[in-house]
């Protein structure tokens, strides 16, 4: 087995259920967990908790699979549970297709010692012993696991500290960074969002020996979350209350607002999007500050959005997206694509400007039923707020990148805007016409790059799927005259074509 981790007293089943919680948050496709340990030493015990918390199902039927030998589950992650006790020799493994399971879903191992060595270097090891009235657990890992179960009890810790050692953990979502959010629920009590953001690696460096995030000001610890999420809430928008936090640590308990979105059956549903609008012209109806106070009496800095920034999320496009296209482009077009983007430049730089909290969409909004007015549009996913063209966030939720918007709802959208700031005074509609269409086109072409790097680089091809509609969107921008350039741009070296 792997090296010392971990060791852990359980005391009693509700200890080894939490355990099992605890490291269902952690697993991803590709993981094998090993269970050890004699008859009768907790390993179904551990194994259905464990299943049950990734299916998020509490009453989940998890037969034993001592006589099928392997047993399959469709939940948040795949899930094949095998138990080898019956096992003839570790040459079966082909033939009950343990190498599949592996490379398409999390693999759960009864008797592992059967495999005769065959099991992956990476693999988490737990063995379970009888201790006392209870047992204990001894986890060991290869690859990263070590990291992993050290975060684990960090965030135990951290529930503990604040009164919420007992709550049940279920996995919420997560991202293409390393944030990690749970639903945590008290014993017979109310819930809240586990908020999991270590700091991060400043990221591959693009220019002048910064990294991308660094450039695309990009959050990189919990601390620009903390400040625009309360700065909001000043405002009176319902960005979640801070429960409790560890700063340093990236740790936050966050107010629960539900998981009633913007969507029915996948369609949005207008009403709720127009109020979407009318939170964002209440935020740009006014100046805001780029200054804004952290708990612990430092000051968050709102980056502006300028001329790097822009370019740098561009440039995706022609690193990583033409490529995949097999459309590699010669020098003078790279050269063409930066000189029609720092022109367009100067144009999203005059227009006016507010905070920006750039994922103003579907995935990061939801509605609050017991609410009323604003209220009723919760907020979340701010931290990469920055100080830019306020046309830019009405073109991020009338643009969706996972939802399909089509024409008439998007133009309705934004005549709801701009009627509604018109209604509390002067406001430029021309200009913000040209704003929202460079926006959604830089924004487009950000998304289609990114979204092939994390295909191609992070074997996430599950991101290509948003990229026809993402193409529609970006055609819907090139009508408008201020990118005509970038139009005949694309027609000349890369077709969006269907």
């Amino acid at each position: 087995m792997s090296e010392m981790a971990m060791r852990m007293v359980l005391p009693d089943e509700a200890a080894t259920v939490r355990l099992a919680e605890d490291i269902a948050i952690k697993l991803r496709v590709g993981d094998v967990v090993a269970l050890h340990g004699d008859l009768g030493a907790g390993k179904t015990t551990f194994a259905r908790a464990l299943i049950r918390a990734v299916a998020g199902d509490p009453a989940l039927e998890v037969p034993s699979p001592t006589f099928t030998i392997v047993q399959t589950y469709a939940a948040r992650l795949p899930i094949a549970h095998f138990d080898l006790y019956r096992l003839g020799s570790a040459d079966e493994l082909e033939e009950i297709g343990f190498d599949e399971a592996v490379s398409e879903s999390v693999v759960l191992v009864e008797w592992p010692e059967r495999a005769e060595g065959r099991l992956p270097a990476d693999r988490l090891d737990i063995v379970l012993d009888l201790y006392e009235d209870g047992r204990v657990a001894s986890l060991s890992g290869g690859g990263d696991w070590a990291k992993r179960l050290d975060r684990t009890e960090a965030l135990r810790r951290f529930l503990d500290r604040v009164g919420w050692l007992d709550s049940e953990r279920r996995h919420l979502q997560g991202d293409a960074s390393s944030r990690t959010y749970e639903r945590i629920r008290a014993p017979d009590g109310p819930s809240a969002i586990l908020m999991d953001a270590p700091e991060q690696n400043p990221g591959w460096v693009v220019r002048d020996g910064r990294s991308y995030d660094a450039v695309a000001h990009r959050a990189t610890s919990i601390r620009p979350f903390v400040a625009v999420g309360e700065a909001l809430r000043a405002i009176g928008l319902a960005a979640p209350a801070i429960l409790a936090a560890d700063l340093p640590a990236g740790m936050l308990l966050l107010e629960d607002l539900g998981s009633v979105g913007l969507l029915d059956d996948g369609a949005p549903i207008f009403e709720r999007y127009a109020l979407a609008t009318e939170v964002l012209a209440h935020i740009h109806a006014a100046p805001r500050p780029d200054r804004l106070p952290l708990p612990d009496g430092d000051i968050h800095r709102v980056p502006p959005f300028d001329r790097d920034a822009v370019a740098v999320e561009v440039e995706l496009m022609p690193r990583w997206y033409a490529p995949l296209v097999d459309r590699p482009l010669p020098p003078e077009a790279e050269a063409a694509f930066d000189h029609v983007w720092t022109e367009l430049f100067s144009v999203f730089d005059s227009a006016e400007k507010s905070w920006l909290l750039r994922d103003f969409h579907s995935p990061n909004l939801l509605w609050l039923e017991g609410r009323n007015g604003l209220q009723r549009m919760g907020i979340l996913d701010y931290q990469d707020a920055m100080i830019g063209p306020s046309a830019y966030d009405v073109a991020s939720l009338g643009q969706d990148v996972r939802v399909d918007i089509d024409p008439g709802f998007e133009s309705a959208l934004k005549a709801h805007y701009v009627a509604t700031r018109l209604a509390n005074g002067p406001f430029d509609a021309v200009g913000f016409a040209g704003a929202y269409a460079i926006s959604g086109a830089q924004r487009a072409t950000k998304i289609m790059g990114g979204f092939a790097r994390l295909a191609s680089s992070a074997g996430k091809p599950q991101y290509l799927r948003h990229i026809p509609r993402i193409k529609g969107y970006l055609r819907r921008c090139l009508e408008h005259p201020v990118l005509s350039e970038l139009r005949l741009w694309y027609e000349k070296y890369l077709p969006l074509e269907d």
